[in-house]
């Protein structure tokens, strides 16, 4: 953007007749300061992603449908830096339960997790990043609370409440658990066992007897109690004759304490200026509470009102003064007051503020003590950006306390704007954060052809998109309709494509309820917004780091397709120039490529597809005397799981919140096994273990079956050998070794080699290529040798095994360790095919099985037309009730749309 069309629309109003001398934006420093920005822009692009989820919970059995939207920028456009999506399904124990990687294509893609009928009820994180956000770290991935609840394979469903009180000056903690199945019926005067861990840490144990309504009454005591303590409660119920069950309990609320925390708009208080001091309370549970109080000065004397709050957030106005301190005396939920106090004013100092005074127009306010007034030729320097892209810039002698300027909310896009206030030296003095709403996103018109429909019935719904000045667009877009009756929706409290894109990617930390503030627009919700910018921290870079013209390079690199990469060196650590390198698998058919290592040593197979995991073997050699070298490859493991941002979402009654719904899923499950279809697990009925036989073998891959071999060597059998091959040469029976390769004897007559091919050789489960030999293995590395000859147990391998196979298990399992350093055995997660949603056609007579379905369609790839037209065709459930259709998406231009429309089904 060119420094000029900076100041389009641009107003100075004089305020506190203060006179204002203006001064060219494109002047040093402040053409710095958007230089530097600008570069940071183009080093960092900023890449967001966001999933739309087909419903906001599950039952175990279901399948969970999403398409990721992935965008670059401050335009939100679908990105082209990034090819390769990680989405995972993380437990309330911060394990990763299911983790697929999925092609990219134009910034759209989309996917699916089964949920298996094993799948334990509780709290699950829905995570989704590409490589190349991990510079940013984390807290910017897509990451929403999901709740999964089981009625399948599920027989006690738990309610637990808390109640707290002081004891002996700490804090005694209530619990009530009450056992019931699916129906609500107690589990009365049955046997219970549980476990109380706080922090990881268990503080105790015991065990005792529900009552006649299915209660068991516990307590404990909590010295440490703090705001978002993790913990948790298992229990184990004996509810029938030789039948238990485990149920693990959430700990939420551990802390019946309000914590209070304040900050100064711009930064800084400055005596004997309007400052506007926001506050934010939190109580035990993570979520908002809402408040009020007084600002009091040192005398006690009333200064100021704590305006109303919204989740717990609030501001209060008012004019410090020097030789005072204040503080805030806060009326809490339960009547009692408590004293906080205030951020300290300086007597020399900057303020900044921004409000908007007049619909339309932001007015940024900027005050300055009397000290730097007096002392003259001060100047300052401010920058509004959005995401480093620099959307107004301007400069001024300070020559009175305060001046303004209003600038049109049109001059941003819709988002988060950092206003920030610079010295003469470019030293960060203030900065204020604003939330734009304008009027720019797209219009979805959404329409049937008649409001009400009959089960089963076939539905069209026809989809406009046009932008802000009614031009059709061509976009891409995803729907999901869901029977509402079955799936309510707290719509303040889902996330959308609006309030992750424009809000929640951009800000550290938990935002309850992130949709208020989206649907439905409005005074009170602008007010509360800007409350929420007040107090919420945000960091995607520090302006020193940007100043000082410091870019170091990203270190994780955007992921074009899956590669294979990384450095060879020589056994001294210095980097082996040129080496060769050779990749082979045997996953899904025989392949192998190779390349050459550059002069840095690095190498890289590029542009590699398969589904699923595969395992590769690698193996290198220097270029001049094939010597061996090591093998490094770069880090593609994935990130570490930090602790759950969105704690506060977390549902303590998983199976009470569901109840409705997993009845609703037990009979669809039911239904479906009647009728054979869906991919289910059948139970099976109990089996009593009299004796159990210890195999053979315990870490085996042999496909008989561990143990299931003509002839078994285990380690402390091979001898003082350097490598495996002198071991068993001579000792492995029906086996010959011509030029170090294994033979079945039956091949030979004499020293005549009838079939040329040699014996099949696997390592932990990975077949060698062929010319693979025995040689480069230590024999102190190995577990176990297993040996096939005969058809009984080479028929399990097809004609690879027809020669013979020879099983290594290493005493490191998976650890690929053992190889010589020129060879390494890597596992890498493949593409994940994703599968097309099913649905039903009832045009076709006798369908007699019941649909009981809740996500009644979803089709993540809707592309509108020219005309900016789309349309879908379905069928209605058998259920009655309100059917809710959720679309959204993007246009081209980066434009988000969503739109909500329900009809009736009766």
């Amino acid at each position: 953007m060119k420094l000029n069309q900076l100041f389009t629309g641009l107003v100075i109003l004089l305020c506190l007749s203060v006179t204002f001398a203006f001064i060219r934006a494109d002047d040093d420093p402040i053409q710095k300061i958007i230089t530097q920005l600008n570069k940071w822009a183009d080093t960092y692009p900023q890449e967001k992603v966001y999933l739309h989820t087909d419903k906001p919970f599950y039952a175990a059995g279901e399948d969970l449908w999403f398409k990721a939207y992935l965008t670059v920028g401050e335009k939100h456009e679908l990105s082209g830096l990034s090819n390769v999506l990680n989405v995972e399904l993380i437990n309330d124990q911060d394990s990763v339960k299911r983790a697929i990687k999925l092609p990219v294509l134009n910034g759209i893609t989309w996917g699916d997790i089964a949920l298996p009928d094993s799948l334990k009820a509780g709290n699950y994180r829905l995570r989704a990043y590409t490589n190349y956000m991990r510079n940013a770290g984390s807290e910017y991935f897509f990451d929403k609370t999901i709740v999964i609840g089981n009625s399948v394979n599920n027989n006690i469903f738990t309610n637990v409440s808390y109640q707290y009180a002081t004891q002996n000056g700490q804090q005694k903690v209530s619990v009530a658990i009450t056992y019931t199945d699916l129906n609500g019926n107690p589990y009365a005067g049955k046997e219970v066992n549980y476990e109380i861990s706080l922090n990881s840490k268990d503080i105790t144990s015991g065990k005792g007897i529900t009552n006649s309504h299915g209660v068991l009454n516990i307590s404990f005591t909590d010295k440490t109690p703090a705001i978002l303590k993790p913990g948790r409660i298992i229990t184990n119920i004996k509810y029938a004759d030789k039948k238990t069950s485990t149920q693990t309990l959430l700990i939420k609320p551990l802390s019946d304490k309000v914590d209070v925390q304040f900050f100064a708009e711009g930064g800084s208080l400055v005596n004997g200026l309007r400052c506007k001091v926001a506050f934010k309370a939190i109580g035990g549970d993570g979520l908002g509470i809402d408040i009020k109080g007084l600002v009091k000065d040192n005398a006690n004397n009333d200064i100021a009102r704590l305006g109303p709050s919204h989740f717990g957030m609030g501001c209060a106005v008012f004019v410090p003064e020097s030789g005072k301190t204040y503080k805030a005396v806060i009326t809490m939920p339960d009547g009692s007051e408590r004293s906080f106090a205030l951020p300290a004013a300086a007597d020399k100092g900057y303020t900044l503020s921004v409000a908007e005074n007049t619909p339309g127009t932001l007015t940024v306010k900027i005050g300055a003590s009397k000290t730097l007034v007096d002392a003259g030729n001060n100047v300052v320097s401010i920058i509004g950006q959005q995401n480093g892209q620099v959307y107004y810039a301007a400069k001024a002698k300070i020559t009175g306390s305060s001046f303004a300027a209003a600038i049109p909310k049109s001059t941003f896009p819709t988002g988060i704007v950092q206003f920030t206030l610079f010295s003469a030296t470019n030293e960060p003095l203030n900065e204020r954060l604003v939330f734009v709403q304008n009027p720019d996103v797209l219009k979805l018109d959404v329409h049937t052809e008649k409001q009400t429909y009959a089960p089963r019935e076939k539905v069209k719904i026809d989809i406009n998109a046009v932008d802000a000045s009614a031009k059709p667009m061509v976009g891409s877009f995803s729907v999901a309709v869901t029977d509402e009756t079955k799936v309510p929706v707290d719509e303040t409290a889902e996330t959308t494509i609006m309030s992750h894109l424009l809000l929640t990617s951009d800000l550290k930390g938990y935002i309850e309820k992130p949709n208020y503030y989206f649907v439905s627009p409005s005074l009170q919700t602008q007010d509360n917004l800007d409350a929420l910018m007040l107090t919420q921290g945000y960091r995607r870079f520090v302006w020193k780091q940007v100043l000082s013209d410091v870019f170091p390079p990203p270190v994780f690199q955007p992921e074009k397709s899956i590669s294979i990469a990384g450095i060879l060196k020589t056994s001294g650590g210095k980097v082996a120039p040129k080496g060769k390198v050779m990749l082979f698998s045997t996953t899904g058919g025989y392949f192998m490529l190779d390349t050459v290592a550059d002069e840095q040593g690095r190498f890289a197979f590029r542009n590699l597809v398969f589904k699923d995991t595969a395992r590769f073997v690698l193996q290198a050699s220097k270029a001049t005397n094939n010597t061996i070298v090591d093998i490094t490859l770069d880090d593609a493991g994935r990130p570490k799981v930090d602790r759950n941002r969105n704690a506060p979402d977390l549902q303590v009654n998983v199976s009470n919140e569901l109840s409705s719904y997993l009845k609703n899923s037990k009979s669809q499950y039911l239904e479906q096994l009647r009728f054979g279809v869906g991919d289910h697990v059948t139970a099976l009925k109990e089996v009593v273990i009299t004796e159990k036989k210890k195999p053979l073998l315990q870490n085996s891959n042999n496909l008989n079956g561990a143990g299931n071999a003509n002839q078994i060597i285990k380690s402390d059998m091979l001898g003082m050998c350097p490598t495996l091959l002198q071991c068993l040469k001579g000792y492995l029976t029906g086996v010959i070794f011509k030029m170090d390769t294994a033979y079945l004897s039956r091949n030979y007559t004499g020293d005549t080699l009838i079939k040329s091919l040699p014996m099949l050789i696997i390592i932990d489960g990975m077949e060698m290529p062929l010319y693979f030999t025995l040689n480069e293995i230590n024999a102190i590395d190995v577990g176990s040798v297993e040996v096939l000859r005969t058809p009984e147990y080479t028929n399990t391998y097809g004609n690879k095994g027809a020669n013979g196979v020879i099983i290594i298990t290493t005493k490191r399992g998976e650890n690929s360790s053992f190889y010589p350093p020129d060879v390494l055995v890597y596992k890498a997660k493949g593409y994940y095919s994703a599968r097309e949603f099913y649905s039903p056609r009832y045009d076709a007579p006798n369908i007699t099985m019941a649909d009981l379905r809740t996500t009644i369609f979803w089709k993540p790839n809707i592309i509108t037309n020219k005309q900016g037209n789309a349309s879908v065709e379905f069928y209605n459930a058998d259920s009655k009730g309100t059917y809710r259709v959720v679309i959204e998406g993007i246009d081209n231009d980066g434009n988000l749309g969503r739109r909500v429309y329900r009809y009736k089904v009766e």
